[in-house]
């Protein structure tokens, strides 16, 4: 079966969509800086790679926006039925394919619940927090577009 779903990345919205921006910015070598909504995020590469490891690949924070959209679904779930958050915890691990393109082959995530959840609520709370946005999204992987912008 072979992809035609055209691919974007792209500040220009869909009729009726709200677009959400963000900017990259180089810093230096292979460091960059993240803006969005006035919140400065820093990716850089390790070492090995050539970068100085001063900051999260940006692999790794792909993964941590897994991560944390889990925890933060699951969290609004025992939030939501009394249950506290204290202890909760999300453990991501990921496995870089093997293959062309360069990419995440896989990613096991694992829910740490607090230890006062009930044990008939771990069933809901993984259900919960397996429906996070961002698990949405691979599971319904968007359209994108990649471009230039003019020259001036």
């Amino acid at each position: 079966m072979t992809d035609t779903a055209p691919h974007r990345i792209s500040a220009e919205p869909w009729p009726g969509s709200a677009v959400n921006r963000l900017d990259v910015t180089h810093d230096g070598g292979d460091a960059y800086t993240v803006e969005v909504r006035g919140h400065r995020v820093r990716v850089d590469q390790p070492v090995d790679s050539g970068g100085t490891d001063t900051a999260p690949t940006p692999t790794e924070l792909f993964a941590a926006s897994l991560a944390t959209c889990v925890a933060f679904y699951a969290g609004r779930y025992l939030h939501r039925h009394g249950l506290p958050r204290t202890g909760l915890r999300v453990r991501a691990e990921f496995v870089m394919a093997t293959d062309r393109p360069a990419r995440i082959g896989s990613v096991r995530l694992v829910v740490v619940p607090p230890p006062e959840l009930p044990e008939k609520r771990r069933a809901a709370l993984l259900a919960v927090a397996s429906h996070c946005t961002v698990h949405n999204t691979l599971e319904h992987p968007p359209e994108t577009r990649l471009e230039l912008e003019p020259a001036p």
